[in-house]
């Protein structure tokens, strides 16, 4: 088998974290719940998950990183708790539906929603902010790399924007954190969202939220937390404001492995990698005069994302037969982000995605190439 939708899961791991989840289950008990060994080492293993995520995002304080189930929960938690009824908020069609339906939901309480249009290679035009701001613009909410074309934005620019007129930039990076440098300083993120199964090679059911000192969010949910047990109010001190209930204790013992392996690999190698793998595919295909390929392919900075059609075959067709026949693995379909499919004009065909790994390797990559190719011969 040959895994290549690393942008829907990391199916290829480090072995460590395998290995790190098991012995979770030996070691640890709930996390602020007793002073007993296993709780405590419950609570020294979360809060050095902390550390590392913090040393790979450019995070000064730790406590400023609350844990969640995935970036779609981080994602509510920072569109709900910032977008009031009243208030404007920026977004754009890049988006995936992590974002666009909590936006659609907050404009049906009483928001006003603007969402810049892309072009057919997937990009916004940048001077479309300014010429969205209103009086009560409160945030711009946009995706750090898109999980269709793999073209990433230009943070530093959004941010240059996002300070001029005092807005909260809250940054979806279900796509980049660990696969891209990240530093939310030299950024500018006000908010970062973030997955632990995606580049960060992490187990299903874990995920963050950077919330910059200075900003306050109200907790999406709210529950037991360890500490305050009288009050009737949820603590409001990070992190423990976004951290209602038991945490996936044995999932972030495998991020914390998996954190390990990208702190001694590299961010910066382990993308290299990634993108020679990706633009060998890219170049492979390049000849073939059925095949579409979408996005910008020439960008200097791309997330390790090749989509494409075959002449007018349907997409889920496609990756059929890329399973049935050559037990590759792909994603078809809409990608939930129906929007970027309607700028590039693929709404009814959807579009074949590939998503390469540090663990894909050039003969993968040469035959999934080979396989493309003689599809578009049949």
């Amino acid at each position: 088998m040959i895994y290549m939708d690393a942008s829907a899961t990391s199916f290829l791991k480090p072995p460590q974290v395998e290995k790190a989840v098991c012995r979770s289950f030996h070691t640890i008990g709930n996390s602020g719940r007793g002073a007993h060994a296993p709780t405590l080492n419950a609570s020294r293993l979360i809060y050095d998950t902390r550390e590392k995520l913090a040393r790979l995002l450019g995070i000064a304080d730790p406590a400023r990183i609350a844990f969640t189930c995935n970036a779609t929960e981080a994602l509510n938690t920072a569109i709900r708790g910032t977008v009031q009824p009243g208030d404007h908020v920026i977004t754009t069609a890049c988006e995936h539906n992590s974002v666009l339906r909590p936006l659609y939901r907050c404009a049906k309480e009483g928001a006003d929603l603007t969402i810049l249009d892309a072009d057919q290679k997937g990009y916004i035009d940048y001077d479309d902010l300014e010429k969205s701001l209103r009086k009560n613009t409160k945030a711009v909410v946009i995706t750090h790399a898109s999980n269709l074309t793999g073209n990433v934005t230009d943070i530093a620019r959004v941010s240059a924007f996002t300070r001029e007129h005092g807005l909260t930039l809250i940054v979806d990076a279900s796509q980049t954190a660990g696969v891209i440098p990240i530093d939310v300083n030299k950024m500018g993120i006000d908010i970062l969202c973030f997955t632990g199964h995606k580049g960060l090679m992490g187990p299903q059911g874990t995920g963050g939220i950077y919330v910059r000192e200075g900003i306050s969010l109200p907790p999406l949910k709210s529950g037991g937390s360890g500490v305050h047990s009288f009050d009737k109010s949820h603590p409001s001190d990070m992190p423990a404001a976004l951290e209602a209930g038991t945490l996936n204790g044995h999932g972030i013992a495998g991020l914390n492995a998996a954190l390990d392996f990208i702190h001694k690999t590299g961010v910066t190698a382990i993308h290299k990698k990634e993108d020679m793998l990706a633009r060998r595919f890219i170049k492979g295909l390049s000849s073939i005069p059925q095949v579409t390929l979408y996005g910008d392919l020439d960008a200097d900075l791309r997330a390790p994302i090749v989509s494409l059609n075959i002449g007018n075959m349907n997409s889920a067709q496609v990756s059929d037969i890329l399973w049935e026949d050559y037990e590759i693995c792909v994603r078809s379909g809409a990608h939930c982000a129906p929007l970027m499919h309607e700028a590039m004009g693929t709404a009814r065909q959807g579009a074949v995605r590939f998503s390469f790994s540090y663990f894909n390797t050039e003969e993968e990559t040469d035959i999934a190439i080979q396989a493309v190719r003689e599809i578009a011969e049949i």
